[in-house]
């Protein structure tokens, strides 16, 4: 994936922009594909799916895809490579056009929306490949970021001193103080994915799709990460979802489990019903979820 795509995620312009967890599953039922509906004094919707479809010529990628995601919710997917998982992320973020059905955001429909404009409603995407220019530092990753979620227009490059204080606190949002100056071929796996953070936050997206941000990332560095994750879901009150494989990061984050499965949605529940549910281990039985 080509560098410039770092600075096209932050507007969403390309591939590189506290809802209560649902009801436990009826003992010995498999979880709802559909989650619970909202109740009295629930949180507003922030995405919502319907029917959702996409077939590449004779392929069907993902079939008939409804949830509905509460204003606050941490929404995490599971399911094996194949599963749709990622696929699904590129329909909500504009990377591909859905063939049929419905996407909402805040209850307007986006579905025929550009990626660029979804960004701009405050949907902002992370992907599972890093994409980061080698030779410049974090703070020049996350100035740039700054500067395109700004416009990116000449003036306001010319007028980059004006974002020190963005940068400033982004740094320190995603503890990459000490690194401010390190170019980014230096730093590790753990330090690249919380940059890929810090250049998404800059655009301050109320929706934000994380694609497996645990990837490539050592045991050491994963619970740091993962707290990072925690704090702009807890105490910046964000909406989150996520695709992961590492479960026992899930199980710490997540309010609800959406089990994708040959295009799917097999189950949407709370992570305890989804994990004690029949269904989904004998869908997976022998897979590594």
């Amino acid at each position: 994936m080509g560098s410039a795509s770092t600075a096209r995620s932050v507007a969403g312009d390309g591939p590189g922009g506290a809802g209560g967890p649902g009801a436990a599953g009826r003992s010995g039922a498999p979880a709802s594909a559909e989650g619970p509906g909202p109740g009295a004094g629930s949180p507003p919707s922030v995405l919502g799916l319907s029917g959702l479809a996409w077939r590449v010529g004779g392929a069907t990628i993902l079939q008939d895809v409804s949830l509905d995601v509460r204003q606050g919710e941490f929404l995490a997917f599971i399911g094996p490579n194949g599963a749709g998982k990622t696929s699904l992320f590129n329909l909500i973020s504009g990377l591909h056009p859905a063939t049929s059905g419905t996407i909402t955001l805040d209850g307007a429909d986006i579905t025929g929306l550009p990626v660029h404009a979804r960004a701009r409603r405050g949907l902002g995407r992370t992907f599972q490949t890093s994409s980061l220019w080698p030779a410049l530092t974090v703070a020049e990753h996350i100035r740039l970021a700054a500067q395109a979620a700004a416009g990116g227009s000449y003036r306001i490059w010319r007028r980059a001193g004006r974002f020190g204080p963005q940068v400033a606190r982004t740094l320190e949002r995603t503890g990459l103080g000490d690194r401010a100056g390190a170019r980014a071929a230096a730093l590790s796996h753990g330090e690249k994915r919380k940059l890929e953070l810090a250049v998404l936050l800059v655009a301050e997206p109320r929706l934000m799709l994380l694609d497996e941000p645990m990837a490539g990332v050592s045991a050491e560095e994963v619970p740091a990460l993962t707290e990072l994750i925690r704090s702009l879901h807890r105490d910046e009150g964000r909406t989150v979802l996520m695709v992961e494989h590492h479960m026992d990061v899930l199980l710490g984050l997540a309010d609800r489990l959406a089990v994708m499965h040959h295009g799917t949605l097999l189950a949407l529940d709370t992570p305890d019903a989804v994990m004690a549910d029949a269904t989904v281990q004998q869908a997976y039985l022998g897979e590594d979820l």
